[in-house]
């Protein structure tokens, strides 16, 4: 083989490694039991109930959404009342509304989703009224020290 032929070799085996990397890097963010516990005190999630979620940022992303929970959840265009959408987070603010989708969930689903989100960490997770007049719950950005 030429000289070239390695080189090329070489690159894609090089390739293959980031891919990889990136890979077991989104899986242990995202999935993995490791790597992130709950901070003591939060409430325990309702079991055997249905849980609607408000999604105004990744969360949207239907390819997203499927690797955190682990299946297709359908989504429905809702809107968040008396909030602004400021960067990642959504702020109470008279007037403003924040524009999103609402999906369901189940326990397991939404201790994924809380584990996605770091909850406790860097969000919380409150339960706010849509403009359909139903609830769902809400992650927003906690306030940094």
């Amino acid at each position: 083989m030429t000289k070239a032929v390695w080189r090329w070799r070489r690159m894609g085996g090089v390739a293959v490694a980031i891919v990889l990397l990136a890979a077991g890097g989104t899986w242990h963010l995202m999935l993995s039991p490791w790597g992130y516990e709950p901070p003591a005190g939060l409430a325990p999630i309702e079991e055997g109930v249905p849980h609607r979620v408000f999604a105004f940022g990744t969360l949207r992303n239907p390819l997203v959404r499927g690797l955190v929970i682990g299946r297709h959840a359908p989504t429905q265009a809702a809107v968040l009342p008396g909030h602004a959408k400021v960067g990642l987070d959504v702020r109470p603010q008279p007037g403003a509304q924040t524009a999103g989708e609402v999906f369901v969930v189940e326990a397991g689903e939404l201790r994924r989703l809380d584990r996605y989100e770091r909850l406790g960490l860097r969000y919380e997770r409150v339960e706010l009224e849509l403009e359909d007049g139903g609830p769902a719950w809400v992650y927003r950005r906690l306030a940094r020290p």
